[in-house]
Order: structure tokens, then C-alpha cells, then sequence
């Protein structure tokens, strides 16, 4: 699935982790998210089923999004 985030928005996106990856620790996904561009970012829940929130800081950007990310909206600040 492509998706497009816009300079200054917050977003939410819905991630469901494999077996494996549902190891990871809440910071570790949030640290991902930041490497990809993303700032005040947090991430809540455990096991397969998380919520990430990011605001993107960047001009405009279009990208395919991992398998891991179910959906994604914008969320209010």
C-alpha cells in the first residue's frame, strides 16, 4: 500500500507484528520510525497489535508502506 505524508501533519498508523517481531520493544519501533524522518513520535500497546504516532516534519513524501502497517490516518495534535 503507498501512502503520501504531508509536511507538518501528525499521523496514527495500526501495526500488526509477526511472531518474531513482537519482541520488539516499544522503542525500538518508535527509534524506526524516527530513522525514517518522523518526529514526536510515541508508540503504545504490546505483543502483535501497536499504535504509532509521528508527525512528519519534511516536505510532502510518497512511499510503500511495510506489510507491519495495517492502516494509517491523521491524528489531531
Amino acid at each position: 500500500m503507498k501512502f503520501t505524508v504531508h509536511s507538518n501533519k501528525r499521523y496514527a498508523a495500526t501495526i500488526k507484528l509477526g511472531f518474531f517481531e513482537r519482541l520488539a520493544s516499544n522503542d525500538t519501533i518508535a527509534e524506526k520510525l524516527r530513522f525514517a524522518g518522523f518526529i514526536e513520535v510515541n508508540v503504545v500497546g504490546e505483543g502483535r497489535d501497536r499504535t504509532a504516532f509521528g508527525t512528519w516534519p519534511g516536505a510532502d513524501a510518497s512511499a510503500e508502506l511495510p506489510s507491519q502497517i495495517v492502516s494509517v490516518v491523521e491524528a489531531g495534535r
